[in-house]
C-alpha cells in the first residue's frame, strides 16, 4: 500500500523530518501486502530445480519516464505489435480497423479485419508480427467472430492488409474473458492467450482452447514439442491471459486477471497447470503452480506485458497504472506503481525498436472515464 504522509511536527529532529517526507515518494508495493514467492511453486515453496525467491525490496532497475503521447484520439486500442521499421499496427477493438502510427505520431488506417462479431470484452483483440516479416510481410490477428475467437494471418505490404486467411478457430467466445493476446517466442512458434469465457471449467478441460495458453505454428498446427501431443495446449488453468512476454534468459511471463481477490503474474512452464478455477491466487495445492507475484484486484486488473531493461512492465486496467517488477537472474522482485492514475485504464505495453515502452489507454471501452485525446499511446523512456 503508499505511504500515508503526516505533517512532522517541529518537536521532530530535522533528520527525523527528512526521513518521514523521504517515504512519501511512491512505496515499491506487492499490492497485497504479503511476501510473495519468486519463482513458480507448489505448496508455497520454490519449485523443484528453480532458484530461491527474490528478497520482497527494490531491485536496482532502470525506472522509465514518461515522454509524452505519440498518438492520441484513438478507439479503444488493444493490440500493438511493431514492423521492423519502427512504425507499430494497432488495432481498435470495437471499429475493427487496424492503424498504423509511426514514431512520429502519424496515424493511418490501412485494413478492416473482416469477419470481427463481437460483444463486450470481444472484438478486434491481439496483433502479432511475423519473425520472418521481411521476407513473408505476415502479420496477425486475434479477433471475436461470433461465439469462437479466432487467429487470422494476412499480408502487410506496408500500406494496406490482404489475403486474410484463419488459422486457429474454436477458441470459446463470450461477453467476458476472451482472453486475446498473441505473440511470436524467441523458438519462433506463436503463442496465444485465451480466456475461458465465463465458462469456469473449460479451464482444466485439456480438450477445450478456453482458459489456456496455446503455442502453435505460423499455420495453426500444434507445434512440436508441446507437452500433450497432438494439442496446442502449452499450459492450462487460466482464467483470462492478456499478458505474454519472454525475458533475455527465455522464460515465459503472463499476466491474468483474478476473480474477486487476486490478480497475477506467472512464470510459464510447459504442460504447468495454474489452478483456475480450483484456486484464485496462492495456495497449498500442490497440483497447481503458483503466481510469482498477485495484487488484489482494485489495484491491477491486468493486461499487456512486456520486458525492458530487466523488469517486467504491467499495464493495470482497473488499477490505473503501470506495475514494474525487476527480474534480477529470473526471480520477480518487489512490484513499484508507476503513471498512477495519471491516465486512466491502461491496457497494453510493448517494447519498442528503440528501447522505449509504448502503453495505451482504454478510457473509451466503456468502463472508463475519457478524457480529452484519449484514447492515447503514451511513450515512456529509460535514463
Amino acid at each position: 500500500m503508499p505511504t500515508t504522509c503526516r505533517a512532522a511536527t517541529g518537536v521532530l529532529p530535522l533528520l527525523v523530518l527528512v526521513l518521514v517526507l523521504a517515504g512519501c515518494s511512491d512505496e515499491p508495493s506487492d499490492g497485497s501486502g504479503r511476501q510473495q514467492a519468486g519463482e513458480p511453486s507448489r505448496s508455497g515453496s520454490s519449485a523443484a530445480g528453480t532458484t530461491s525467491p527474490a528478497p520482497d525490496s527494490p531491485a536496482v532497475a532502470p525506472r522509465p519516464h514518461v515522454a509524452g503521447d505519440v498518438a492520441t484520439g484513438l478507439s479503444v486500442p488493444w493490440g500493438l505489435a511493431f514492423l521492423p521499421v519502427g512504425t507499430a499496427l494497432v488495432s481498435e477493438r470495437d471499429t475493427e480497423l487496424v492503424k498504423a502510427v509511426d514514431p512520429a505520431g502519424d496515424v493511418r488506417t490501412v485494413g478492416r479485419v473482416s469477419g470481427v462479431d463481437g460483444t463486450g470484452e470481444g472484438g478486434l483483440l491481439g496483433l502479432a508480427v511475423s519473425p520472418d516479416y521481411a521476407s513473408d510481410s505476415t502479420v496477425f490477428a486475434y479477433f471475436t467472430r461470433g461465439s469462437e475467437n479466432v487467429v487470422a494471418r494476412m499480408t502487410y505490404d506496408g500500406e494496406g492488409l490482404s489475403g486474410q486467411r484463419t488459422v486457429l478457430d474454436g477458441i470459446p467466445a463470450g461477453p467476458i474473458h476472451n482472453g486475446g493476446r498473441i505473440a511470436f517466442g524467441p523458438d519462433g512458434y506463436l503463442y496465444v492467450g485465451t480466456g475461458e469465457s465465463g465458462q469456469t471449467d473449460l479451464s482444466q478441460d485439456r480438450d477445450s482452447l478456453g482458459g489456456k495458453i496455446l503455442r502453435v505454428t505460423p499455420e495453426g498446427d500444434p507445434a512440436p514439442g508441446n507437452p500433450f501431443a497432438g494439442s496446442p495446449v502449452w499450459s492450462l488453468g487460466h482464467r483470462n491471459v492478456q499478458g505474454l512476454a519472454w525475458d533475455s534468459r527465455g522464460d515465459m511471463w503472463a499476466a491474468e486477471f483474478g476473480q474477486n481477490t487476486w490478480d497475477e503474474l506467472n512464470r510459464i512452464e510447459p504442460g504447468g497447470n495454474y489452478g483456475w478455477p480450483v484456486v484464485e491466487g496462492r495456495s497449498d495445492d500442490d497440483r497447481y503452480l503458483n503466481p510469482v507475484r498477485q495484487w488484489r484486484t482494485s489495484e491491477a486488473s491486468p493486461s499487456g506485458i512486456a520486458v525492458a531493461e530487466g523488469s517486467v512492465f504491467m499495464a493495470a486496467l482497473g488499477g490505473t497504472r503501470l506495475w514494474q517488477v525487476p527480474i534480477p537472474d529470473g526471480r520477480a522482485g518487489r512490484p513499484v506503481a508507476l503513471m498512477r492514475q495519471r491516465y486512466g485504464r491502461l491496457r497494453t505495453v510493448v517494447a519498442a525498436p528503440d528501447g522505449s515502452l509504448w502503453v495505451t489507454t482504454s478510457n473509451r471501452d466503456g468502463r472508463g472515464a475519457p478524457r480529452d485525446g484519449d484514447d492515447r499511446i503514451v511513450r515512456l523512456t529509460f535514463g
